[in-house]
């Protein structure tokens, strides 16, 4: 039976196991497995990991459309503009994104510190958004929200298709 791991990756953790800095392998020592995806060092939340190739290949190619979900901070007051066009897909450098959903949402009660504190400015508020997408590209949410004016500052992934990050402490594990 394949193992499945859902990991609730700090800020500044590398999604590898091998490698300089802070990798997976301070976190979770369990033989012969591997992320389904990856977050970016400077990215949080939900990182499935399985030994089996298979369930890898048909979570992480984009042609499963396999849905992952994420709440932004993002940089002002995100514009009803700025979301109706993340919904119908934007323009990157490597082409037009799939079509995501979106909706306006208030600070998570369920946050938790993050090691390096997001930068605060006394004249420019923030906003929250969450957005799935169905695409994996590198960098791709904090590159859309960056296209339509609005940069991330924090991204936290809190799924990936059927699983979610729920009540799983930064820094650890559950197996499935």
């Amino acid at each position: 039976m394949a193992k499945v791991i859902a990991f609730n990756k700090p800020f500044g953790v590398i999604c590898q196991f091998s490698g300089e800095g802070d990798t997976l392998a301070n976190y979770v020592n369990i033989p012969d497995i591997y992320p389904v995806g990856r977050l970016d060092k400077d990215s949080e939340g939900l990182v499935i990991l399985t030994d089996d190739g298979y369930l890898q290949n048909r979570v992480s190619d984009p042609k499963y459309k396999k849905i992952k979900t994420y709440v932004v901070q993002v940089e002002g007051e995100i514009t009803n503009t700025a979301t109706s066009a993340l919904e119908k897909g934007v323009k990157l450098k490597d082409g037009m994104t799939k079509p995501a959903s979106i909706k306006k949402i208030e600070e998570p009660d369920w946050l938790w510190d993050r090691s390096n504190p997001i930068r605060k400015r006394k004249n420019i508020p923030t906003s929250w958004i969450e957005i799935s997408i169905s695409e994996g590209r590198n960098r791709q949410v904090r590159r859309m929200t960056a296209c339509v004016g609005f940069p991330t500052l924090r991204l936290i992934r809190i799924s990936v298709d059927r699983w979610k990050l729920g009540n799983i402490k930064v820094g650890s594990y559950v197996s499935f």
